[in-house]
């Protein structure tokens, strides 16, 4: 009797430890019949070109692995008549470096970016960028706030400010539409997220801001009580259009290069110096220009490398306000496709 017990609870045992591999098993061919559904569905998305694959295709491989080396920089230049006495500034921000490392699985992206001197405690700056590049809409936007803009201010005298004197937010936005968007790429020279193939050209539509203000911080009025308060309030917006390229040598090399100038169609342009304020005039029609230039070397179908250069610049010239803004960020890469 007691050797039939012991049996029954050895069978109840095993069935449940069956039971329990079954249902564990089952768990898990659920989980892998949905990642292969998921990646199937992401699989028809990213494989469901608007392109003409005769111009531009997908590239191999499902995960893309980046490695990034970043650089920026901002000059600004101004200069107007305030309380009749000319003022003139020319100031620079310093470069900001950084690396960076990005993975993107069937065109879904994740980044990493790690700024050495930030981590040293130098570079106290930040900035903020977005881009997005589809087959029809192109879009750029940055956001920069720098307190180590440092260059000269002439109001009766030339007076050299150093890093912390000075406090720059500047905001940069362009739009573009492609008109050939069948055949010609901006994905291809800036994300690598298609190839293109044979070389073609678009005519592009779009709109471009550029604003943000500089000012003078109350370290530089410790340091000297003479020093100025001086304010500089920034903001164009232009319409235009231009034209893009994309240049493919043999099977390895894609040149790019785009450009869009825009004439500004409103401002609101100020420059204040110790309270005393003088505006542009609302509508003056002065340039703004945005400029795209990308090399692209495919080792081959899995690896490549290239360069990018992305620039922001204005000239406004007022009676009153004159404004030149440049902004940049150039890049480096290196890519695998797995």
């Amino acid at each position: 009797m007691a050797e039939q017990m012991i049996m029954k609870k050895v069978m109840i045992v095993a069935m449940l430890l069956c039971g329990m591999m079954t249902e564990t098993a089952a768990q898990k061919l659920n989980q892998r019949q949905r990642r292969e559904r998921m990646d199937s569905a992401l699989a028809a998305r990213y494989y469901k070109t608007p392109y003409d694959t005769n111009y531009v295709v997908r590239p191999v491989g499902r995960l893309t692995l980046k490695l990034r080396a970043n650089q920026t920089g901002c000059t600004f230049h101004a200069k107007g008549t305030v309380n009749d006495i000319y003022s003139k500034a020319d100031l620079s921000t310093s470069h900001k470096t950084t690396i960076s490392l990005g993975a993107s699985y069937r065109g879904i992206g994740l980044g990493l970016a790690i700024n050495p001197a930030k981590l040293k405690g130098i570079y106290k700056d930040y900035e903020f960028n977005f881009n997005y590049y589809s087959s029809r809409l192109s879009i750029d936007a940055s956001y920069q706030r720098s307190t180590t803009l440092s260059g000269d201010i002439e109001r009766n005298g030339q007076q050299h400010l150093e890093s912390g004197d000075v406090t720059l937010k500047v905001l940069n936005l362009a739009g573009y539409y492609t008109f050939n968007h069948r055949h010609f790429s901006f994905p291809a020279a800036f994300t690598q997220s298609y190839v293109q193939l044979r070389s073609a050209g678009s005519w592009l539509v779009g709109f471009s801001y550029q604003g943000g203000s500089i000012r003078t911080n109350d370290e530089l009025r410790a340091k000297n009580p003479n020093a100025p308060d001086v304010r500089i309030d920034v903001g164009h917006f232009g319409i235009g259009g231009g034209y893009g390229y994309n240049l493919v040598l043999g099977k390895k090399w894609l040149l790019h290069f785009s450009a869009l100038p825009s004439f500004v169609v409103y401002n609101r342009n100020k420059f204040t110096v110790n309270g005393e304020r003088k505006k542009a005039k609302r509508m003056r029609f002065n340039m703004l220009f945005n400029e795209r230039a990308a090399v692209v070397y495919n080792f081959s179908p899995r690896f490549f490398a290239g360069a990018t250069l992305v620039m922001n610049n204005s000239v406004f010239d007022d009676d009153v306000v004159v404004v030149n803004q440049n902004k940049w960020r150039a890049r480096a890469f290196l890519g695998l496709r797995l």
